[in-house]
């Protein structure tokens, strides 16, 4: 007969489970996925190697669960700050400048997410982190052209090319602490939208 787990045994591998993912998510925010090494994580979790292995079979399988929780925290952030009240271009601004803040509270992990050499299986996620972005932003320009308030546009591709703009933006102070290309972000996704500098900067 197969090996049935009891209850408890289920639980207490699910609780390891949690505890490498844990220890897993916060090597990756201080050192990024180059620090990320099964070794490192084992360490910080307080448990074997082997252990790691027995629920994540490569480093790649780890980091990928790591980057789709953070990914679903960055969206869900940027999403709900652009759901509060306010015209279409203001409400993409949110999103931008909600990112940028939160990344560069966090920029070893911001740059892993954006721009760090990764395996193939985590560039496969960093792409969806872009699409689930882009929908976001994309959704607050097609208000805009239905209400008027912005320029006709593809939605999309606005979206897209401002996404990807924001992206190469942020790497540099994410890599060298200087923000100060951060400040002239907001005035270029209004120009960028179509909307008036007097009226949105």
């Amino acid at each position: 007969m197969p090996y049935r787990r009891t209850p408890k045994v289920q639980e207490r591998l699910d609780a390891q489970r949690a505890t490498i993912v844990a220890a897993a998510t916060e090597q990756l925010a201080e050192h990024g996925y180059g620090g990320c090494s099964v070794a490192a994580v084992a360490e910080r979790a307080g448990v074997a190697v082997g252990s790691v292995y027995r629920h994540f079979p490569t480093k790649a399988d780890l980091v990928v669960h790591v980057f789709r929780q953070v990914v679903t925290r960055e969206v869900d952030a940027v999403r709900a700050v652009s759901a509060q009240p306010g015209e279409p271009a203001e409400r993409v601004l949110a999103v931008f400048e909600t990112f940028a803040q939160r990344a560069l509270k966090a920029p070893r992990q911001a740059y892993a997410l954006l721009a760090e050499p990764v395996d193939a299986l985590i560039d496969a996620e960093r792409l969806e982190f872009r699409r689930a972005f882009t929908e976001v932003v994309a959704e607050h320009v097609a208000a805009g052209v239905r209400d008027g308030s912005l320029p006709p546009q593809d939605g999309r591709l606005t979206a897209a090319a401002l996404v990807g703009a924001a992206a190469e933006v942020l790497i540099g102070p994410l890599t060298s602490g200087n923000a100060g290309d951060v400040a002239e972000l907001r005035t270029f996704v209004v120009r960028a939208l179509g909307g008036s500098d007097a009226r949105h900067a």
